[in-house]
Formats: C-alpha cells, sequence, structure tokens
C-alpha cells in the first residue's frame, strides 16, 4: 500500500493540507455533502425549537448532536470532546451531553494491524514479538492496542495507529479550515482568536495525539517527575520496539477505575486511590507544570498492589512558571473571597480582556462562588462550581484558553473518578490541605509571598485566616508543624524577614492591645503536634546551623588580627 504524502509530515501542517487537497477538490465533495446533510437536519430542528420556544426536547436535540459527531468519525469525535471543554462557547445542556462521547469505533482488521507493524519496525510481527493476542484487547478511534510477550519475557501493550487515519484527520481538518475562514467573522462567539487560529491549535494537537514517538517522550518526561513516588506506576516504554505508529509498552496489570465492584473485591482501599489520584494531580498543575490533560477511567488503573496506573500519555500539556503562580493566586483569592483581585487573577490569565468593565463581572463571581466558599470543606464540589461557572462564562465576556479548558477536563474528570469510587468524597479534602500546606512550607520566594497575601489585608495581620489555613492543612495528616515553624523562624531571623518581623510585631499590638487570645487559639490548635522530642532536635538544628556561621564570621577577623 503506498503511503498518503501527508504521512511522511508526522505533524500537522495546514499550508500542507491547503496546497495538497486545494489541487484535488474532488476528494473534499463527498464528505463536505455527508457534513451539510447532518447539520442541515440538526440545525433545522434546532431552529424550529427555537422559532416554536419548545424547550421540552432539547435533551433530545442534544442526545441527536452526540450521535452525528459519533458517525462523522475520529475527528468530529475530538472536535466534540473539545468543545465539552468549553462552557464559553456551549449551552450548559449540550455541553453535559458532549462529555458523554465516546472515541471507541470497531477495531480494524489483524492483517492491516501486523502489516502496519513490519512496515513500521522492520520486522514480521512474528521476529518482534514471542506471541500477541489474536484479537485486540481495546479499540478507540485512533488505535487499537494488542497484548503481546516480547522474546526477553516481558509483557507489553501493542499500540497501533488506525490505517488511513492521516487521510482521514487531514481532509476533515481542510475542511474546518475552509469552512471557518468564511464563516468565522459571521459567528456571533466570543473565541479570542481566529476561528482558523483554533483549527490549527486543535489540528497541532490531534497531531501529536497521533504520534506515538511523541507520547512516549511524554510517559518517560511524566515518569521521571514520578520516579521517587512509590504510589504512582507509569509503564516502561520499549522504545526499540515503538515508531510513530507504533508504541510498545510494559504491560499495566490492573483495574480500571471505574469497575469499582472489582476494586472492591480485589480488597483495594477506594479512598486511598482516591488521594492518590487527587494528590498526583495537583502535583502535575502546580508542582510539575505537566499534566495528563485525559485521565478518564480507561486511562486510570488500579494495580493490585494499590498503586495508581496512569497510561496513554498522548494529551499533555505543560505550564510556565507564570501560570502555575497565577493559578496559585486565583486559589488565594478564591480562599479568601476576595472576587475583585480574583477578577484580576482571570484578566492575567486570559480568560477577560483587561479593558473589560469588572464589576458587573465580579458581581457574578460572588453569586457563583459566595455561597460554595461558606460551605464545610468536605461538601465542596468542582462540578457545582464549574457548572453554575459554566452561566456566568456563557452570560459575559469570558475566553477560556485552550490551555485552561484541558485544566479544567483534567480535574472535572479526576473528580468524577473520584466520585465513582466514593460518592461522598470531597475532591477538596485533599486539595485544600495540599495548597494551604504548600503555602505554609515552601520556600520559594513566590508562594511565601502569596502566604503573606493570605495573612495579610489592608496592613493588618489576619489571625483568622492563619488558624485556618493551619486546620486546613492539619486535616490531612501529613502536616508537620516542627519544620514548618523551623523554616519560618529561620526566615524571620534573616535579612528578608526584616519587613515581616516588624509587621508581626505591629499585629501583636493592634488596636492598642496584646493580642494573647489569639496565640493561646493557635498554641491550642498546634500544641498537641509539637512533641518534646522533636522541639529539641529543631532546637539542636538551629544551633548546629549558627555555630558554623558564627566561627566563619569570627575566623577571618581573628585572622587579621594576628597578621597585624
Amino acid at each position: 500500500m503506498s503511503q498518503h504524502p501527508l504521512e511522511q509530515l508526522n505533524r500537522y501542517d495546514a499550508k500542507a493540507n491547503a496546497e495538497y487537497y486545494g489541487r484535488r477538490p474532488w476528494l473534499a465533495i463527498s464528505r463536505i455533502f455527508k457534513i451539510i446533510y447532518f447539520a442541515l437536519s440538526f440545525g433545522l430542528a434546532f431552529g424550529w425549537d427555537v422559532l416554536v420556544g419548545n424547550t421540552s426536547s432539547q435533551p433530545k436535540l442534544a442526545e441527536k448532536l452526540r450521535r452525528i459527531i459519533t458517525s462523522l468519525g475520529p475527528t468530529y469525535i475530538k472536535v466534540g470532546q473539545a468543545l465539552s471543554t468549553r462552557p464559553d462557547l456551549v449551552r450548559i445542556d449540550f455541553l453535559e451531553e458532549l462529555t458523554r462521547l465516546q472515541d471507541q469505533l470497531p477495531p480494524f482488521s489483524n492483517t492491516e494491524a501486523f502489516a502496519l507493524i513490519q512496515r513500521e519496525l522492520g520486522k514480521p510481527v512474528n521476529l518482534v514479538y514471542k506471541n500477541i493476542s489474536e484479537d485486540p484487547v481495546a479499540a478507540a478511534s485512533l488505535g487499537q492496542v494488542y497484548k503481546a510477550t516480547l522474546y526477553t519475557g516481558e509483557e507489553v501493550a501493542v499500540k497501533v495507529q488506525r490505517p488511513r487515519l492521516i487521510p482521514t484527520l487531514t481532509l476533515d481538518l481542510f475542511i474546518l479550515r475552509w469552512v471557518a475562514g468564511w464563516l468565522g467573522p459571521l459567528l456571533p462567539l466570543n473565541l479570542g482568536n481566529s476561528l482558523e487560529a483554533i483549527i490549527d491549535e486543535f489540528g497541532i494537537k490531534l497531531f501529536e495525539e497521533i504520534d506515538y514517538e511523541h507520547e512516549a517522550t511524554n510517559a518517560e518526561r511524566f515518569a521521571g517527575y514520578f520516579k521517587n513516588d512509590p504510589n504512582v506506576k507509569v509503564p516502561y516504554i520499549h522504545r526499540q520496539f515503538s515508531s510513530h505508529r507504533v508504541l510498545t509498552l510494559e504491560w499495566i496489570d490492573g483495574i480500571k477505575l471505574n469497575e469499582v465492584d472489582r476494586i472492591k473485591s480485589a480488597g483495594l482501599d477506594t479512598d486511598n486511590l482516591v488521594r492518590i489520584g487527587v494528590m498526583s494531580g495537583l502535583r502535575q498543575l502546580l508542582e510539575f507544570g505537566f499534566f495528563h490533560a485525559d485521565p478518564h477511567p480507561g486511562n486510570l488503573f488500579a494495580t493490585y498492589d494499590g498503586k495508581m496506573a496512569y497510561i496513554d500519555f498522548g494529551m499533555m500539556d505543560q505550564l510556565d512558571q507564570q501560570t502555575k503562580e497565577q493559578l496559585v493566586d486565583s486559589v488565594v483569592h478564591l480562599l479568601n473571597k476576595d472576587y475583585d483581585e480574583l477578577g484580576q487573577d482571570y484578566v492575567r490569565l486570559g480568560f477577560l480582556q483587561p479593558d473589560i468593565e469588572m464589576k458587573p463581572i465580579v458581581n457574578a463571581l460572588e453569586s457563583v462562588l459566595g455561597d460554595i466558599m461558606s460551605e464545610k470543606v468536605k461538601d465542596f464540589n468542582f462540578k457545582v462550581v464549574t457548572d453554575r461557572f459554566s452561566k456566568v462564562m456563557y452570560d459575559y465576556p469570558f475566553c477560556l484558553p485552550a490551555k485552561f479548558a484541558l485544566i479544567i477536563r483534567s480535574v472535572i474528570t479526576q473528580e468524577g473518578v473520584a466520585l465513582s469510587l466514593n460518592p461522598d468524597f470531597g475532591i477538596v479534602q485533599v486539595a485544600y490541605p495540599y495548597v494551604a500546606r504548600r503555602l505554609l512550607t515552601d520556600e520559594s520566594d513566590s508562594l511565601r509571598s502569596r502566604l503573606l497575601e493570605v495573612l495579610f489585608k489592608d496592613e493588618k495581620f489576619q489571625w483568622a485566616r492563619l488558624e485556618n489555613l493551619l486546620e486546613i492543612a492539619k486535616s490531612d495528616g501529613q502536616f508537620d508543624i516542627i519544620p514548618t515553624a523551623s523554616m519560618g523562624l529561620k526566615f524571620l531571623a534573616s535579612k528578608d524577614g526584616e519587613y515581616i518581623r516588624r509587621r508581626i510585631l505591629l499585629a501583636l499590638t493592634e488596636d492598642n492591645r496584646l493580642h494573647t487570645e489569639e496565640l493561646v487559639r493557635i498554641w491550642q490548635m498546634i500544641g498537641s503536634d509539637i512533641e518534646p522530642a522533636k522541639l529539641w532536635g529543631m532546637a539542636v538544628n538551629a544551633i548546629a546551623g549558627a555555630v558554623p556561621r558564627a566561627i566563619a564570621a569570627v575566623l577571618p577577623f581573628t585572622a587579621f588580627q594576628n597578621v597585624s
């Protein structure tokens, strides 16, 4: 079989697409007619309901849209999945239906699959693998997976790209971009970019997802971040048996996270699995800045020894340091119920234009988030927040950057997995303590400044916030007050801490009184955790650190005296 000319690129190239299909318009005609037929059938039904004011059929229309998208194949399934993360563009009733989109399709033949393996790896299948399953163990819109054994005896998963995938994707992307060119300016959508640019960004991400060498690199990088975490498992990549269209990786023997009965019958702790999932997700976003953007139950497994295994690293994304810090800012301002600053966070993150009238948006944020933030931490639910926030985004000129669409998708999906394992579990029970602990213990200047923003407002020390932060940090059982206090004292004793020392002394004597009641409350909160042995150890370490510095300071002076 001859290779499609565009397959040689191994990446999305809008210009090459336009040149190839622009000279062969007949290739697009039948596909365009099929798309037009489906678009008209849905558009007329939707338009009629709007015209007559019929809202009762909306759920059926949303379901019809999902079926249409599925029938159009892999490109449109991925478009629908991308739209399911865009509450600024899609009404919430249709949004919920799009989140149910599945990309599973019938498997393609073994003959085609094994021929592709031989072409990609340069050897017949029986020379690469000692044995391979007669049928694929999983099939999706972009590829399918076999179970095999290497001649070294290792069990592996073999991921094979669906044949003729590149011609399908490139043709669909060419048509979408062509339509976007003349339709985009006519649509009253708040995109924050040209529709063509959005199609190009989608194409780039889609081609990254189907490039298995790119996925292998992602998997190895992800494994590097979690190499010291005993609770997270990442499959080993067999590079010598992998290519752009074939991926051979370690077989993970486990249970999908949505198979709750099997997990329980295996004697695994579901709550512990939830904690592992939430913590690993938070570390990806706030520490590493490199996160799994599609953590659905099919990509997450519980191993029989209680670990969580990630697979399928095609859809990953990267956050820079500034974005990570801005995300922490938004969490801090949400904790503080500082909706004016939260509005400014959305401007800095690219959700809102800088010249936007903020007052109505701030009022909307307060109405949406105000009562939620007053709920107990255990009752907090991200899905509730995003459902309410979706309406604000649709009603106001918000633009959701693609990166944050992936973050929201990641967080909501993980919470969905958590709730399937334990319906009473609140993701914030783990998330809040983690953020609080990081604020209290991280030595970086950026997080230290954010801690100070929590503790001071209008030049006044916020005792209640400190108490709340300590209480939240303690609630996960991993917070140790001794090293935290040690770092805090070291910072206060340093030159950089001079300003804060003055602020704390002023806070202790604020309003012409000594704030002993607040100190007593904080001591009652942490006193039981300060064991004498740990306290003595902290003192010894402090002295051990101070003595060498004192000697080093005295020695030059002594040496100078001896010389003179």
